[in-house]
């Protein structure tokens, strides 16, 4: 087979996930597991998967890639896309766009902005979104209709919800609910409120492996569409403003950070999981199950800015 930069930088990309898996297997510096979801408490957390998958659909592995995890907050890139499909702009009626600098959990800013959330990422934002995808739907509705977007995108009909992680989650989840409450009051959310918790809670105990998770966002990796198949998900302008709130709001009050060290759009969830795009390039997943301050992967984004640096792949260039 004759050697070409195609097969050289695929070469490449093999060897840096497989030496960037190694080196985050070994080191001890391994962050905290989310404590206040008692079944994420649980999850081993020398646990580390890396997942690439480039425009030609080839696939980098390495570490535990094919072990489902649970996505946590990352579902919210794919709710944003949905709801964006049913409303368009009316939906930044709802939510703003701006990034929050505070906890992801925080009502202080719903205070002072009348009930509008920040941004779509943080919990007060996406229970906002997840409202607008229960309008005129029963919950099971609302909540399948996510579940087939992630089953479509990845290709793969096994994905499914982890029952318990979403159970622990309505049992522990007072400030979600405190959060939905305060913005029933301001009318911003339209639905009774245990429904929209209920479907916002579920769709975030989806469990889904590096693998699954790097597939379904390879759409925002090529302006919108599928390089495999051509088919379009969303208009190639629709994908560059998904990327930009990736890239401002994705980590919470560590967006700053993530952007700084590692120059890609990406969401994090407090499962430990990463989505990551490198536009025109490929689409990135990493789990490490502990988490920084901040509540992002904290091997995760390590291994993503060692990735970045050896393929050049920043959006601020090389």
């Amino acid at each position: 087979m004759p050697v070409t930069a195609a097969s050289l930088e695929r070469a490449a990309l093999d060897s840096a996930v497989r030496e960037i898996a190694a080196e985050m297997a070994d080191r001890p510096d391994r962050g905290t597991v989310a404590s206040y979801i008692p079944e994420l408490a649980e999850v081993d957390p020398g646990r580390f998967a890396l997942v690439v998958i480039d425009a030609d659909g080839h696939v980098a592995a390495g570490g535990d890639s094919e072990a489902p995890f649970s996505i946590q907050s990352i579902s919210k890139v794919f709710t944003l896309t949905l709801a964006l499909g049913m409303a368009g702009d009316r939906l930044w009626a709802k939510v703003g766009r701006e990034p929050s600098g505070s906890p992801f959990n925080s009502i202080v800013q719903l205070e002072n902005e009348k009930g509008i959330p920040r941004n779509p990422f943080i919990n007060a934002g996406a229970i906002a979104v997840t409202d607008l995808i229960l309008a005129r739907r029963q919950p099971r509705e609302a909540l399948g209709e996510i579940l087939r977007f992630l089953q479509f995108l990845s290709d793969d009909t096994s994905i499914v919800i982890d029952a318990a992680v979403a159970a622990s989650e309505q049992r522990t989840g007072f400030r979600n609910a405190a959060l939905a409450n305060y913005m029933r009051s301001f009318g911003v959310l339209e639905n009774p409120v245990d429904f929209t918790l209920g479907v916002y809670f579920h769709h975030c105990a989806i469990a889904m492996s590096c693998r699954q998770l790097a597939q379904a966002g390879r759409f925002l990796a090529h302006l919108g569409a599928n390089p495999a198949t051509g088919m379009r998900v969303v208009s190639p302008e629709r994908a560059r403003r998904i990327n930009a709130i990736m890239l401002t709001c994705g980590h919470y009050d560590g967006s700053g950070e993530f952007a700084y060290r590692v120059g890609l759009p990406g969401k994090s969830g407090v499962g430990g999981g990463i989505l990551a795009v490198a536009p025109g390039k490929a689409s990135v997943a990493v789990w490490s199950p502990g988490l920084d301050a901040a509540g992002n992967s904290h091997l995760g984004r390590i291994a993503l800015e060692k990735l970045t640096r050896r393929m050049g792949w920043s959006i601020f260039g090389t």
